[in-house]
Protein backbone atom coordinates (compact mmCIF):
# COMPACT_ATOMS: atom_id res chain seq x y z
CA UNK A 1 0.00 0.00 0.00
CA UNK A 2 1.39 3.42 -0.89
CA UNK A 3 2.43 6.19 1.44
CA UNK A 4 -0.56 8.39 0.73
CA UNK A 5 -1.03 11.90 2.00
CA UNK A 6 -3.22 12.06 5.11
CA UNK A 7 -6.85 12.36 3.96
CA UNK A 8 -7.32 15.75 5.61
CA UNK A 9 -4.72 17.20 3.21
CA UNK A 10 -6.15 15.74 -0.03
CA UNK A 11 -8.74 18.52 -0.24
CA UNK A 12 -5.99 21.09 0.33
CA UNK A 13 -3.84 19.57 -2.42
CA UNK A 14 -6.78 19.46 -4.81
CA UNK A 15 -7.47 23.14 -4.17
CA UNK A 16 -3.84 24.01 -4.88
CA UNK A 17 -3.82 22.07 -8.15
CA UNK A 18 -7.10 23.64 -9.25
CA UNK A 19 -5.67 27.08 -8.49
CA UNK A 20 -2.62 26.29 -10.61
CA UNK A 21 -4.84 25.04 -13.44
CA UNK A 22 -6.85 28.26 -13.29
CA UNK A 23 -3.70 30.40 -13.30
CA UNK A 24 -2.18 28.44 -16.20
CA UNK A 25 -5.45 28.76 -18.11
CA UNK A 26 -5.49 32.51 -17.54
CA UNK A 27 -1.92 32.86 -18.80
CA UNK A 28 -2.84 30.84 -21.89
CA UNK A 29 -5.98 32.93 -22.43
CA UNK A 30 -8.11 29.81 -21.98
CA UNK A 31 -11.69 30.00 -20.72
CA UNK A 32 -12.33 29.14 -17.04
CA UNK A 33 -13.37 25.53 -16.68
CA UNK A 34 -11.97 24.52 -20.06
CA UNK A 35 -9.44 22.14 -18.46
CA UNK A 36 -10.61 19.06 -16.53
CA UNK A 37 -8.51 17.66 -13.71
CA UNK A 38 -8.26 13.85 -13.67
CA UNK A 39 -7.11 12.77 -10.20
CA UNK A 40 -4.95 9.69 -10.71
CA UNK A 41 -6.02 7.49 -7.83
CA UNK A 42 -4.17 4.31 -8.83
CA UNK A 43 -2.81 2.34 -5.85
CA UNK A 44 -4.63 4.65 -3.44
CA UNK A 45 -7.36 3.20 -1.20
CA UNK A 46 -11.07 3.90 -1.56
CA UNK A 47 -10.94 6.19 1.46
CA UNK A 48 -8.61 8.53 -0.42
CA UNK A 49 -11.02 8.60 -3.36
CA UNK A 50 -13.88 9.36 -0.96
CA UNK A 51 -11.95 12.29 0.49
CA UNK A 52 -11.39 13.66 -3.00
CA UNK A 53 -15.06 13.17 -3.85
CA UNK A 54 -16.03 15.02 -0.69
CA UNK A 55 -13.85 17.91 -1.87
CA UNK A 56 -15.74 18.05 -5.17
CA UNK A 57 -13.43 16.04 -7.43
CA UNK A 58 -15.37 13.93 -9.95
CA UNK A 59 -12.87 12.65 -12.55
CA UNK A 60 -10.49 9.86 -11.49
CA UNK A 61 -7.83 7.90 -13.35
CA UNK A 62 -6.91 4.26 -12.81
CA UNK A 63 -4.25 2.16 -14.51
CA UNK A 64 -5.54 -1.34 -13.83
CA UNK A 65 -9.01 -2.67 -14.61
CA UNK A 66 -9.01 -5.01 -11.61
CA UNK A 67 -8.14 -2.24 -9.17
CA UNK A 68 -10.78 0.04 -10.66
CA UNK A 69 -13.37 -2.74 -10.34
CA UNK A 70 -12.56 -3.10 -6.65
CA UNK A 71 -13.06 0.63 -5.95
CA UNK A 72 -15.50 2.40 -8.19
CA UNK A 73 -18.74 0.40 -8.66
CA UNK A 74 -19.47 0.75 -4.95
CA UNK A 75 -18.93 4.53 -5.11
CA UNK A 76 -21.18 5.26 -8.10
CA UNK A 77 -24.62 5.01 -6.44
CA UNK A 78 -23.79 7.84 -4.04
CA UNK A 79 -21.81 9.78 -6.66
CA UNK A 80 -23.62 9.50 -10.01
CA UNK A 81 -21.56 12.30 -11.56
CA UNK A 82 -18.30 10.40 -10.96
CA UNK A 83 -16.29 9.74 -14.12
CA UNK A 84 -13.72 6.96 -14.34
CA UNK A 85 -10.82 7.22 -16.80
CA UNK A 86 -8.75 4.13 -17.59
CA UNK A 87 -5.31 5.49 -18.38
CA UNK A 88 -3.00 2.48 -18.30
CA UNK A 89 -2.08 -0.17 -20.84
CA UNK A 90 -5.15 -2.29 -21.55
CA UNK A 91 -5.01 -5.97 -22.40
CA UNK A 92 -7.49 -7.20 -24.97
CA UNK A 93 -8.84 -9.82 -22.55
CA UNK A 94 -9.82 -6.98 -20.22
CA UNK A 95 -11.67 -5.00 -22.90
CA UNK A 96 -15.15 -6.07 -21.85
CA UNK A 97 -14.48 -5.26 -18.19
CA UNK A 98 -13.07 -1.89 -19.24
CA UNK A 99 -16.16 -1.08 -21.30
CA UNK A 100 -18.39 -2.08 -18.40
CA UNK A 101 -16.49 0.05 -15.85
CA UNK A 102 -15.06 3.12 -17.53
CA UNK A 103 -16.51 6.35 -18.82
CA UNK A 104 -13.37 7.19 -20.80
CA UNK A 105 -10.66 4.77 -21.98
CA UNK A 106 -7.53 6.79 -22.72
CA UNK A 107 -5.15 4.07 -23.89
CA UNK A 108 -6.37 2.81 -27.26
CA UNK A 109 -3.07 2.01 -28.92
CA UNK A 110 -3.41 -0.84 -31.44
CA UNK A 111 -5.76 -2.48 -33.92
CA UNK A 112 -6.28 -5.65 -31.88
CA UNK A 113 -7.49 -3.60 -28.93
CA UNK A 114 -9.76 -1.52 -31.17
CA UNK A 115 -11.42 -4.71 -32.41
CA UNK A 116 -11.78 -6.05 -28.86
CA UNK A 117 -13.36 -2.80 -27.65
CA UNK A 118 -15.79 -2.74 -30.56
CA UNK A 119 -16.92 -6.28 -29.75
CA UNK A 120 -17.19 -5.45 -26.04
CA UNK A 121 -19.31 -2.36 -26.73
CA UNK A 122 -21.74 -4.45 -28.76
CA UNK A 123 -22.00 -7.08 -26.02
CA UNK A 124 -22.32 -4.58 -23.17
CA UNK A 125 -24.49 -2.08 -25.09
CA UNK A 126 -22.29 0.64 -23.65
CA UNK A 127 -19.98 3.06 -25.48
CA UNK A 128 -17.42 4.83 -23.28
CA UNK A 129 -15.46 7.58 -24.98
CA UNK A 130 -12.08 6.56 -26.37
CA UNK A 131 -8.80 8.43 -26.65
CA UNK A 132 -6.06 7.21 -28.94
CA UNK A 133 -2.70 7.06 -27.20
CA UNK A 134 0.01 8.52 -29.41
CA UNK A 135 3.68 7.72 -28.86
CA UNK A 136 4.43 11.37 -29.39
CA UNK A 137 8.15 11.11 -28.67
CA UNK A 138 8.47 7.98 -30.81
CA UNK A 139 10.15 6.15 -27.93
CA UNK A 140 10.59 2.39 -28.49
CA UNK A 141 9.85 1.52 -24.85
CA UNK A 142 6.48 3.29 -24.82
CA UNK A 143 3.07 2.19 -26.04
CA UNK A 144 1.05 4.25 -28.47
CA UNK A 145 0.35 4.77 -32.14
CA UNK A 146 3.29 6.26 -34.01
CA UNK A 147 2.49 9.81 -35.17
CA UNK A 148 2.87 8.87 -38.82
CA UNK A 149 0.40 5.99 -38.35
CA UNK A 150 -2.36 8.04 -36.72
CA UNK A 151 -4.27 8.92 -39.90
CA UNK A 152 -4.66 5.29 -40.97
CA UNK A 153 -5.46 4.12 -37.44
CA UNK A 154 -8.18 6.70 -36.95
CA UNK A 155 -9.65 5.76 -40.30
CA UNK A 156 -9.88 2.12 -39.24
CA UNK A 157 -11.39 2.98 -35.88
CA UNK A 158 -14.06 5.15 -37.43
CA UNK A 159 -14.84 3.34 -40.67
CA UNK A 160 -14.36 -0.33 -39.78
CA UNK A 161 -15.42 -0.39 -36.12
CA UNK A 162 -17.44 2.83 -35.66
CA UNK A 163 -15.64 3.54 -32.41
CA UNK A 164 -16.45 6.67 -30.37
CA UNK A 165 -13.06 8.35 -30.70
CA UNK A 166 -13.15 11.59 -28.74
CA UNK A 167 -9.51 12.67 -28.71
CA UNK A 168 -5.84 11.92 -28.20
CA UNK A 169 -3.61 11.18 -25.22
CA UNK A 170 0.16 11.25 -24.85
CA UNK A 171 3.02 10.94 -22.37
CA UNK A 172 5.98 13.00 -23.61
CA UNK A 173 9.62 11.97 -23.10
CA UNK A 174 10.81 12.42 -19.52
CA UNK A 175 13.79 14.49 -20.61
CA UNK A 176 13.67 17.83 -22.36
CA UNK A 177 10.97 20.41 -22.95
CA UNK A 178 7.55 18.74 -23.26
CA UNK A 179 5.90 21.71 -24.96
CA UNK A 180 6.86 20.84 -28.56
CA UNK A 181 5.39 17.36 -28.02
CA UNK A 182 2.19 18.81 -26.57
CA UNK A 183 1.95 21.28 -29.44
CA UNK A 184 2.39 18.47 -31.96
CA UNK A 185 -0.39 16.42 -30.37
CA UNK A 186 -2.69 19.46 -30.37
CA UNK A 187 -2.03 20.00 -34.09
CA UNK A 188 -2.77 16.35 -34.81
CA UNK A 189 -6.04 16.50 -32.89
CA UNK A 190 -7.11 19.69 -34.65
CA UNK A 191 -6.37 18.17 -38.03
CA UNK A 192 -8.78 15.32 -37.27
CA UNK A 193 -11.47 17.41 -35.59
CA UNK A 194 -10.86 15.84 -32.17
CA UNK A 195 -11.76 17.99 -29.19
CA UNK A 196 -10.20 16.13 -26.24
CA UNK A 197 -6.49 16.34 -25.46
CA UNK A 198 -5.33 14.41 -22.41
CA UNK A 199 -1.77 15.52 -21.79
CA UNK A 200 0.21 16.77 -18.84
CA UNK A 201 0.88 15.21 -15.45
CA UNK A 202 2.07 16.42 -12.05
CA UNK A 203 5.37 17.79 -13.35
CA UNK A 204 4.27 19.38 -16.62
CA UNK A 205 0.53 20.01 -16.65
CA UNK A 206 0.91 23.79 -16.82
CA UNK A 207 2.97 23.44 -20.01
CA UNK A 208 0.28 21.13 -21.39
CA UNK A 209 -2.43 23.69 -20.64
CA UNK A 210 -0.43 26.32 -22.51
CA UNK A 211 -0.49 24.05 -25.57
CA UNK A 212 -4.19 23.20 -25.45
CA UNK A 213 -4.74 20.32 -23.01
CA UNK A 214 -8.37 19.73 -22.10
CA UNK A 215 -7.59 17.06 -19.49
CA UNK A 216 -4.57 16.86 -17.18
CA UNK A 217 -3.73 13.75 -15.16
CA UNK A 218 -2.38 14.50 -11.69
CA UNK A 219 -1.75 11.91 -9.01
CA UNK A 220 1.31 12.46 -6.84
CA UNK A 221 0.59 16.14 -6.21
CA UNK A 222 -2.84 15.19 -4.87
CA UNK A 223 -2.44 11.82 -3.16
CA UNK A 224 1.29 11.77 -2.39
CA UNK A 225 4.15 9.56 -3.49
CA UNK A 226 3.43 5.91 -4.10
CA UNK A 227 5.72 3.24 -2.72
Amino acid sequence: MPDTIAPKTIAHNLARILDRIAEASLRAKRAPGEVTLVAVSKTNPPDAVLEALAAGQLHFGENRVQEAAEKFPALRPAHPALRLHLIGALQTNKARDAVRLADIIESLDREKLAMALAEAMTKEDRRPALLVQVNIGEEPQKAGIAPEGLDDFLGLCRDRWDLPIQGLMCIPPAEGDPRPHFARLAEMAARHGLKTLSMGMSGDFEAAIAEGATHVRVGTAIFGHRA
